[in-house]
């Protein structure tokens, strides 16, 4: 068969209605390998509606040669459509090839749509070299305390993936005068002392923490405090009318 018979037949597959069929056309590619779908499938994980497809798009382009796919896919970190910069982005995470770290730049970790800069949160401290960690980090403290939890989950994740090196900006990032950043940045601190450990418990715990931390302290005692009491005032004494 043609190999453009085969790139239109793949593509007409992905086009169909039905998800399971898409998905199966997607695992199907994995499946057999070609070249000649890199360009395919890439294209679709731009437009792709369906979470898991995505998902299968991803896997499918992994089992192609690295080098091809990510020719394929740095073009798409600048594209205008955030779904193929979302994507391309999670694509380079899962193939891991240290060479696409440059490609990660500050405007992906700092997208204005979310699911951009959680992709490129995971693909950088997934890709990052152990000299550019504490960079990384403070790249990434800006977002402490802002968004949703899914987001704030991603971003201490990816704080547990760049590891010890995030230390320093997570322990100045505590100190804060947002009290949302503060408790953000201490629940980020308990996942990584303890990476297996629920965000939502980690949170809970940063409140207490910086509840204690900055509960008000008590008056201080005046002198005699201890032993005297102030005395209310006796009532005034009526006299009853013809004692």
């Amino acid at each position: 068969m043609a190999e453009g018979d085969i790139t239109a037949g793949l593509r007409a597959a992905l086009d169909r209605d039905d998800a399971s069929l898409r998905l199966r056309a997607a695992m199907d590619a994995g499946t057999r390998p070609n070249d000649a779908f890199i360009d395919v499938l890439v294209a679709r994980c731009a437009v792709e509606p369906d979470f898991f497809v995505r998902d299968m798009l991803t896997w499918a382009l992994t089992r192609h040669d690295r080098a091809r796919v990510v020719d394929a896919i740095l073009p798409e970190l600048a594209s205008p459509f955030p779904q193929a910069r979302s994507q391309g982005l999670h694509t380079l995470s899962k193939i891991g090839d240290p060479a696409t770290w440059s490609a990660i730049t500050p405007a992906l970790l700092h997208d204005e749509e979310t699911a951009v800069a959680r992709a490129a949160w995971r693909a950088a401290a997934g890709l990052v070299p152990d000299a550019e960690r504490a960079a990384l980090a403070d790249e990434l403290v800006r977002h402490l305390g802002q968004g949703e939890i899914e987001t704030r989950r991603s971003l201490s994740r990816a704080f547990v993936m760049i590891g010890e090196e995030a230390g320093g900006a997570i322990g100045a990032a505590a100190e804060s005068a947002d009290e949302a950043v503060r408790v953000h940045a201490l629940a980020t601190r308990a996942l990584m002392d303890d990476p297996d450990a629920g965000f939502e418990g980690a949170v809970d715990h940063a409140r207490r923490v910086n509840a204690e931390r900055h509960a008000p302290s008590a008056p201080a005692a005046g002198p005699g405090s201890d032993t005297e009491q102030p005395t209310p005032d006796a009532p005034e004494e009526t006299g009853t009318p013809g004692a």
